[in-house]
């Protein structure tokens, strides 16, 4: 069991790492419930067929495409929000975003969730929840 910090979007995330019994089916692939939510939220948290971090509410979001991915995101959350100034945008305006200039952290093997390194700057771009389905549309990206 792993303990993790809390993740600054989905109500906090998996409290820690401590995969459960696999769901799903050999043809359509296992998941892993990824371990205790810290809080009440309408999807569970994943460990996917190929080993992806994710969120499963009726329909499966992978965010990361390793649970190291995720993993190296909570620390990066945790050093930039020690450090920088920090600015949410949500809904339509983060189609405005210009990350021309910038460059994808790999670590984070972002998929629905990324993060972008610039001079001087972080980017953290979260849509898992925007994808999935029991969540409103202008839930944050």
């Amino acid at each position: 069991m792993l303990l993790l910090p809390p993740s600054s979007q989905y109500d906090g995330g998996p409290k820690y790492l401590d995969p459960d019994s696999p769901e799903g089916s050999s043809t359509d692939g296992w998941w892993f419930e990824a371990g205790m939510q810290r809080t009440a939220v309408p999807s569970f948290f994943v460990i996917g067929p190929a080993g992806e971090f994710g969120i499963h509410a009726g329909q499966w979001t992978p965010l990361h495409k390793t649970v190291e991915g995720w993993v190296e995101a909570l620390a990066l959350t945790h050093h930039a929000s020690m450090w920088a100034k920090q600015t949410k945008i949500t809904g339509d305006a983060v189609d405005g975003i210009a990350l021309d200039a910038f460059k994808p952290v790999r670590e984070v093997m972002g998929l629905a969730d990324a993060w972008w390194r610039g001079t001087d700057s972080l980017v953290a771009i979260y849509s898992g929840e925007a994808e999935s389905p029991p969540f409103p549309k202008a839930a944050l990206r």
